[in-house]
């Protein structure tokens, strides 16, 4: 007995086993708790302090919200886009002449550009 449960093992093979499975799954009230509180937005570490399960656990549960929605098709054209925040640079970053100061020169280190 291990943690009060039976323990088999097989006599072929010897691979311990246990007969009754462990629930320690979390009820569906539980999960559809985790999917509102997500919803409202809270993070998912919150989630798990709060119902007292890993943030894993509920990272899993969302997902597994999620995955059999499908989004309505549409066969219009995307007429305008909006980008909130979105800063790219492209091979590298392009300083004014005046500003760019990548040479290690003792004036770039003590954060001086004297050109």
């Amino acid at each position: 007995m291990v943690h009060g449960r039976q323990r088999y093992k097989c006599k072929q093979c010897r691979y311990h086993y246990t007969v009754t499975k462990k629930s320690d799954a979390r009820s569906p009230e539980t999960r559809q708790l985790a999917l509102d509180m997500y919803l409202e937005g809270m993070g998912f570490r919150a989630i798990g302090r709060v119902l007292k399960v890993s943030n894993t656990a509920v990272l899993g549960w969302i997902k597994k919200f999620g995955t059999p929605v499908q989004l309505p098709p549409t066969d219009e054209p995307v007429a305008v886009v909006e980008v909130d925040e979105m800063h790219t640079y492209v091979g590298q970053k392009k300083l004014p002449m005046d500003l760019d100061c990548r040479e290690p020169t003792w004036q770039t280190v003590f954060g001086l550009c004297l050109r």
